[in-house]
Order: C-alpha cells, then structure tokens, then sequence
C-alpha cells in the first residue's frame, strides 16, 4: 500500500514538476556512471569483439547490482526512521523514473518555432531530442521528428516504468531507468559500440517487450477517450506495429499514426548516412505543426488510463491479501 501511495504521488510530481534544469537528477548520475565504468571495464579487457562483448555485459550486470541495492538500501533504512519518510523518498523515486511533463514541454520547444516559421531554431530544438540528422529538414520532417519522439517515448519514458513501479515499487523503476539509460548511451551500431553495447541494447529490447506492446494498446484505446480515431489507432496498430528495425519502437508509433491519420517512419539520415526504415501509418493528410500538440494529448490520455488500471489493478490484490 505504501508503494501505491508513492506511485499516486511520484505521478502527480511528474505532471507538476517535470525535469527542471539544475536539479539533481537519477538520469544524470547514470550518465557520469556509466562513463566510468565504460572507460574502467574496456581498459581491463582486450580490444577484441570477445573482449569488449564482455566488459559489455559486465556493466549491465554492474549498473544493475548498483542500481538494484542503493534502492532497496535506501528504502530500507528510510522504512527503520519511519513508513511515511519512506514513502516519501519512493515518491521522489517514482518521480524521477517519469518523464511525461519533460517529453511534452520537449515537443512544445520543437512546436514553437514552428509556428512561428522559424525552421532554424526548430531544427535545433528537435536535435535535442532526436538521434536522426537535422541540418537539412523541412518543416514536415521537424515535425515527423517531434511526433516520433513523443509516440516512441510513451512506452520507455512512461509506461515502461509505471508497469514496474506497479508491480514492485520505486525499486524496479530505478533498476529500468539504469537499464535504458546504458542503452541510450552504449547501445548503438556504430564502430565503438557495436560489441560492447549490444549486451546492452539486448537487454534494454528484453525488459521493454511486454511494456511496448502493452503501450501500443493502451495509446490505440486512449484515442478514444481523447478526441481521436480509436478505430483507426487499432487498425494501424495491428498493421503497422512490427515496421521498425528495433522490435519495441514502432508499437506506439503505430497507434499514434493511426489515431492521428498521418505517416510516420521512413528513411532518416544518421551521421550522414542514409538509413532505409519503413514507412508508419497511411499518408491521409500533410503532417502539421498541430499534429505534435496533438500527440502530447494522446500521450497525456494514455498515461492516465495506464496509471488509473495501475492503481485499481494493485489497489483490489492488496484488498485481497
């Protein structure tokens, strides 16, 4: 029950506080992290594929323990001072493992410009949150761009952690967060991390394969409830979820192109390289600066009905036991 009241109040901090710049923050303490253990492991281990395929998967097997103990000890000692100061110290845990206020107000930095046609400092905005080159893109590819990321992020930014936090409290929630933060740093296909971060991004594709999916339905059922083609969302979804190199990306995406009624996907450039994807969702209408506004509602509408089953699912078995 403690747990619960966390997540109800880790949740609400999210929506009112967000990420704001300066504040001590769990992502950037992964961040200095996980350097160190890279630069550390890799000088330990021969500069072989084997070698750096294994200091690979000792720094998900290390981040993990590290992760996984400071919660528990933290949680621990606070629950000997007092329950309600460990739930307060799981509340502030609950909340640092969301991002659903921060990937909005990124969206809105994006959209902005936009309107305003000032194509430069939107480029520039979304270069923040994107991986993709953004020198060269037009206003729609901006706003695909802007779309994408808020559609993707649903899953790992929001429903990812809700889903574990649900099941196990603060703990599990800061254990994924380490687990996607190492892949957002290490897990790329590139000369440097093609084997030292596959343990990684294998990882990070295992622990995220139910939360996608289940991310995908829930955003295809909040278009209805959000002024949205419901019908639509399903029907993409169904199609279109599996179109993507990575098996978790394209499930919410999917739902978000088809409550939305526009394409997403296709061929991105990446340090310069042309990368063929396929296509998300059918081409119906031009995709507008609105569309990133409206992707924000439906990302709003999902986290809520996610969280509100969260809470009345866990809410009934602790009833019951």
């Amino acid at each position: 029950m403690l747990s619960l009241i966390a997540l109800a109040i880790g949740f609400i901090l999210d929506l009112i506080i967000g990420d704001p710049i300066g504040w001590p923050h769990l992502i950037l303490g992964y961040g200095k992290l996980i350097p160190f253990f890279e630069r550390v492991l890799r000088g330990a281990f021969p500069k072989t594929q084997r070698g750096e395929f294994i200091a690979g998967i000792l720094l998900v097997i290390i981040m993990c323990v590290i992760s996984l103990g400071a919660g528990l000890g933290i949680l621990l000692l606070c629950q000997l001072v007092h329950p309600l100061l460990r739930v307060a110290v799981e509340s502030l845990m609950v909340w640092q493992c969301l991002s659903l206020r921060s990937l909005q107000v990124a969206a809105l930095t994006v959209y902005q410009p936009l309107i305003e046609d000032d194509l430069p400092a939107a480029r520039k905005a979304v270069a923040e949150i994107v991986g993709r080159d953004t020198e060269n893109l037009d206003e729609k590819d901006v706003t695909r761009a802007a779309v994408e990321t808020v559609a993707e992020n649903t899953s790992d930014g929001i429903i990812a952690p809700l889903l574990f936090m649900a099941i196990g409290g603060g703990v599990p929630g800061v254990v994924y967060k380490a687990i996607n933060t190492m892949d957002s740093m290490v897990g790329y296909k590139n000369d440097r991390y093609m084997f030292f971060g596959r343990a990684a991004a294998r990882f990070d594709d295992a622990v995220n394969f139910i939360p996608a999916r289940l991310a995908g339905v829930f955003m295809a059922l909040a278009a209805f409830f959000s002024g949205f083609d419901g019908k639509n969302a399903c029907r993409i979804f169904k199609r279109d979820r599996l179109h993507h190199k990575s098996p978790n990306s394209a499930h919410t995406e999917a739902a978000c192109a088809g409550a939305l009624h526009v394409r997403l996907g296709g061929d991105s450039y990446y340090f310069g390289r042309l990368v063929q994807k396929p296509t998300i969702g059918d081409d119906e209408r031009p995709i507008e600066p609105e569309d990133i506004k409206r992707a924000n509602r439906l990302l709003s509408a999902t986290a809520f009905l996610f969280i509100f089953l969260c809470i009345i699912v866990r809410g009934f078995i602790v009833w019951l036991i």
